[in-house]
């Protein structure tokens, strides 16, 4: 689990880089979907470091191989806001990831890239992936304290 969560971590320092670095600086959608995959990459560790701990507690007997089901088990495994909205916002970085998005204002400080997931239309720009980011972080946090709370931090 702690591996997992140390992954995790890894995976969203290269997020925090990409987002305050290259962005600043290349300003282009290819960025914005590089750091929804090391995203999307995070939250996987994240949910892996879950369902081990779920599965050590005995809060569920076996692991899905798919990241549906697995999102799925997980809010329903820990009821909580917090989960879910991490689990949905997982959801909506994996279809933003597969989407084929407009690009618009490439090179600029306002840089969007836009797609239409399930008949909306969604808009990220550098401003939203950072509360994504932030949001995400926290999420870090809150799963940590979670699967440590027992008083084993190792």
């Amino acid at each position: 689990m702690q591996e997992s969560l140390n992954d995790a971590k890894e995976e969203l320092k290269r997020v925090d880089h990409l987002i305050y670095v290259s962005l600043k600086y290349t300003r282009t959608v290819d960025v914005l979907l590089n750091v929804i995959g090391r995203m999307i990459d995070a939250y996987d560790y994240m949910m892996e470091a879950m369902l081990k701990y779920g599965l050590e507690e005995e809060k569920i007997f076996e692991i899905p191989i798919s990241p549906r089901e697995r999102g799925e088990l997980i809010k329903e495994t820990f009821d909580d806001d917090l989960v879910k909205d991490n689990i949905n916002l997982y959801f909506l970085l994996r279809k933003l990831h597969k989407s084929n998005p407009a690009k618009e204002q490439e090179y600029r400080r306002h840089v969007t890239m836009t797609s239409y997931i399930d008949n909306r239309k969604e808009i990220v720009n550098i401003d939203i992936i950072s509360q994504y980011y932030d949001f995400q972080r926290s999420f870090l946090e809150y799963v940590r304290s979670m699967i440590t709370e027992d008083g084993s931090d190792n």
